[in-house]
């Protein structure tokens, strides 16, 4: 059985994820149900999950210790977590989704936010839950005690709901094309989301892997990784198709591919997302994160947009929004958030907006594109380090001559080129990230820090 050593393992800078049942088993997850009816205050607790084999179990338990709180429990049954983002926000209630998003099929994971969906972070809450958790498993005196009268269990359907909100984002639905469309899900809950938010629209849609499968038999859920894009990319070039969507585990980002099979990076769709924002919506501020391509914070003053630059990581940057009243927020990793959107990230979302600027535009996305892709990247680049501060302060002792920033990680602009070192929040890595005015001079860049990292290492 896991135990409290546990705890300091799976609880990350934004949320709870590890190994099942090493790491992760129901006694960890009902001590933490305790702990989150107990931090959230609220009369009720959404609960979801996604199609890992160990969701079930786990969000039962889970369940278990928010109803022994006196807190009812609104069971939201197979979701993915834009849908409990959306739920949090339409229900006014707080809520825990049980996922891994890309992690192999051996972990779970639980994503948690506040009423309102406003997110819950390492500063802003997880850590008193970590606390609280840690006392019930240890049986300490301290721990939230069980309530006399337990609460309520219910299920819900918001699915429907959710398709009608996310088309919603596609604007005038009678201007809409027959594109066609290829989504791969990898077995994830796109399988369950997409077809529905697809439902009635004149888009020929395809879905690759759609059948749910947490054993994610066809390819990991990973669309970050190039290799898990193969499949799509062909299916797109084999049917001539005009856009390929590649979700991950628990449907929360998209990648997109165009109409040649090549990959658009999360900085070119945030860019182009935050464009075709600010064109309704002018002056507004967009936030971006610090591994972003410089080309969207210029695209965004070019286009009368303030933009402001974040921390890598979804609590943060839905902090900022709120705190800033910011109306999008884009990351490389395709995670992409709306104020319309209770400030959440969806892939689908984004993905709507992408299709409908497509209907109005007259070229393919392999030519608008091109207007977001100003510098070359070398794209996140990973390396297993013994001590990853010790290495970001050799890298920043060795760069001492030029402009660096702490706000995540360390960030270096060399004028021409610039990078950002920053440590994993959910894995024992560094993480790199060179861009660069060309791809000669990135690779170039990029072979330089590597080598100083692993020196290091």
């Amino acid at each position: 059985m896991a135990s409290t050593a546990a705890l300091d393992q799976i609880f990350k800078a934004y949320d709870v994820r590890g190994t099942v049942p090493d790491q992760l088993d129901a006694g960890v997850c009902r001590a933490i149900g305790a702990a989150f009816a107990r931090f959230a205050g609220s009369d009720r607790v959404l609960v979801a999950r996604d199609m890992r084999p160990s969701g079930e179990e786990l969000s039962a338990a889970f369940a278990d210790g928010v109803v022994e709180q006196g807190v009812n429990v609104v069971d939201l049954g197979l979701c993915s977590t834009d849908l409990i983002y959306y739920a949090a926000g339409k229900l006014d209630a707080p809520g825990a989704m049980f996922t891994a998003s890309h992690n192999p099929a051996n972990y779970n994971g639980i994503k948690f936010c506040l009423s309102g969906a406003r997110p819950v972070g390492e500063d802003t809450g997880l850590a008193q839950i970590k606390s609280d958790a840690a006392a019930i498993l240890a049986g300490d005196a301290r721990a939230p005690a069980p309530s006399a009268t337990p609460g309520s269990r219910t299920a819900q359907d918001l699915l429907d709901d959710y398709a009608h909100h996310v088309r919603s984002f596609a604007g005038d639905l009678t201007a809409l094309k027959p594109l066609r469309v290829i989504a791969d899900t990898a077995n994830g809950m796109g399988g369950l989301v997409v077809p529905k938010a697809f439902d009635g629209l004149p888009f020929k849609l395809t879905v690759l892997y759609g059948e749910l499968d947490g054993t994610f038999p066809n390819h990991p859920a990973d669309p970050i990784q190039p290799e898990n894009l193969r499949d799509l990319q062909a299916e797109v070039i084999s049917t001539a198709a005009d856009l390929g969507l590649a979700f991950d585990g628990d449907a929360d980002r998209v990648f997109l591919v165009d109409e040649t099979g090549e990959p658009l990076s999360g900085s070119t769709t945030t860019a182009m997302l935050a464009a075709e924002i600010l064109r309704t919506h002018p002056g507004e501020k967009i936030i971006y994160n610090v591994v972003c391509s410089k080309s969207v914070p210029e695209i965004v003053r070019e286009l009368g947009g303030i933009p402001i630059r974040s921390r890598v990581g979804h609590s943060f940057i839905k902090a900022l929004m709120a705190e800033s009243g910011a109306i999008f927020g884009g990351e490389h990793s395709a995670h992409y958030y709306f104020r319309d959107n209770y400030r959440a990230d969806s892939g689908l979302v984004a993905s709507m907006m992408v299709l409908a600027l497509l209907c109005r535009a007259d070229q393919p996305l392999s030519s608008l594109r091109k207007a977001y892709e100003r510098y070359a990247a070398s794209g996140e680049i990973n390396t297993r380090v013994a001590d990853p501060h010790a290495v970001i302060e050799s890298l920043a002792a060795a760069y001492a001559g030029h402009p660096q920033d702490r706000l995540d990680g360390l960030t270096v602009d060399l004028g021409g080129w610039w990078f950002n070192v920053r440590p994993s929040n959910t894995e024992p890595l560094l993480r790199l990230n060179v861009e660069a005015a060309d791809p000669d001079a990135c690779q170039r860049h990029t072979d330089d820090v590597l080598a100083q990292i692993r020196e290091n290492a």
